[in-house]
C-alpha cells in the first residue's frame, strides 16, 4: 500500500495501472475509518484489480464550522487499517491541493436534495457533490463505493454521476454496517461519552421495533411510534424522521404509494449528531 499526497503522483500511478487493463476501485472517505469503511474497501478489493481510499475532511460540505473543526483526523491509524484490508493507495491530500481556488461550481438535484439532510444542512450536499466529483476526475474509477447509511448521499450521488457521466462509472452501495448491539458504526460515534452511547442505542432499538409496528399500523402512524420513542428516550432529541420513497426521497403517505419505503433519521444525542436509516419495503 501507498500514501500519497498529490492529484499529479496519484495519477502517474493511476495511468500505469490502467494502461495495463487493470480495473479501478475508488471508496471516498473523510477518515475517522472503522469497520463500516473497511466493509467497503474489502467490497473494493473483491471487485477491482486496484483500490484507490481518499483520507480527506472536506471543508466545503460542513455548514457549521465547529463541526469541522471537532471533526476526528486520524491517518495514521486509517493507513493501519487500510493497509490490512487490502487498499492500494491512500490518497490524502491537503486542502490547499484539493482546492488551489474556491471551487464555485454549484449543483442542483431537487428535490433529491432539497429534503430531510439538504432542509437541515444548507450547502451541505453541494460540497459533497464538489468533492466527489473532483475525486471522479482526478482518479477515473471503474467503480466507487458508498456507504447506505448516508441513504440521501447516495441518492445525490447516483443522480449526479447519471446527469453527468463519469466515463459509465458504477456507483455501489453497500449496507450499513452495525455493532453487534446495533449502533451503525459512524466516524462521529467517538466523540459519545460511555452514557451517551448507550442513550445513542435508542436510535436503532426504536427503529428496529418501528419495522415490526409498521407491518400491521399505516405510515403516519408509523411515524408517530418513532418520534414518540425518541421523545422519550433519554439524552436524545430528535431533528427529523420521514418515510419516504427510496428512489426519489419523497415523503409517502400510503404504503401502497411505493415499492421501496425507507425511514430515514437524525438525532443529536448531547451534541453529537448522528443518523440512520431502515428499510420496510424493497
Amino acid at each position: 500500500m501507498k500514501l500519497v499526497q498529490t492529484i499529479k503522483e496519484l495519477q502517474s500511478e493511476l495511468d500505469a495501472l490502467r494502461s495495463e487493463g487493470k480495473t479501478i476501485g475508488l471508496v471516498p472517505t473523510m477518515g475517522a475509518l472503522h469497520a463500516g469503511h473497511a466493509s467497503l474497501v474489502k467490497r473494493a478489493v473483491a471487485e477491482n484489480d486496484v483500490v484507490v481510499v481518499s483520507d480527506f475532511v472536506n471543508p466545503t460540505q460542513f455548514n457549521d464550522k465547529n463541526d469541522l473543526a471537532k471533526y476526528p483526523r486520524t491517518l495514521d491509524a486509517d493507513c493501519e487499517l487500510l493497509e490490512k484490508v487490502g487498499a492500494t493507495f491512500v490518497f490524502a491530500p491537503s486542502v490547499e491541493e484539493i482546492y488551489p481556488e474556491p471551487d464555485t461550481r454549484q449543483f442542483s438535484y431537487a428535490p433529491l436534495d432539497t429534503v430531510m439532510e439538504g432542509r437541515f444542512r444548507p450547502g451541505h450536499f453541494n460540497g459533497v457533490c464538489q468533492i466527489v466529483s473532483k475525486l471522479f476526475m482526478i482518479v477515473n474509477p471503474t467503480r466507487a463505493y458508498f456507504g447506505e447509511k448516508d441513504f440521501q448521499q447516495l441518492a445525490i450521488i447516483r443522480e449526479m454521476v447519471k446527469q453527468i457521466g463519469f466515463n459509465g462509472l458504477e456507483i455501489v452501495g453497500c449496507p450499513i454496517v452495525r455493532e453487534e448491539d446495533g449502533l451503525a458504526l459512524s466516524s462521529r460515534n467517538a466523540r459519545l461519552s460511555a452514557v451517551e452511547r448507550e442513550h445513542a442505542l435508542n436510535i436503532s432499538q426504536t427503529l428496529f421495533k418501528s419495522c415490526t409496528f409498521a407491518k400491521s399500523h399505516p405510515v403516519a402512524e408509523t411515524q408517530k411510534f418513532v418520534e414518540d420513542a425518541i421523545a422519550v428516550a433519554p439524552g436524545l432529541r430528535l431533528e427529523y424522521f420521514e418515510i419516504v420513497d427510496g428512489t426519489t426521497l419523497q415523503k409517502i403517505a400510503d404504503w401502497e404509494d411505493t415499492d421501496y419505503a425507507i425511514g430515514c433519521i437524525t438525532v443529536f444525542c448531547g451534541e453529537v449528531r448522528l443518523i440512520d436509516n431502515i428499510k420496510y419495503k424493497g
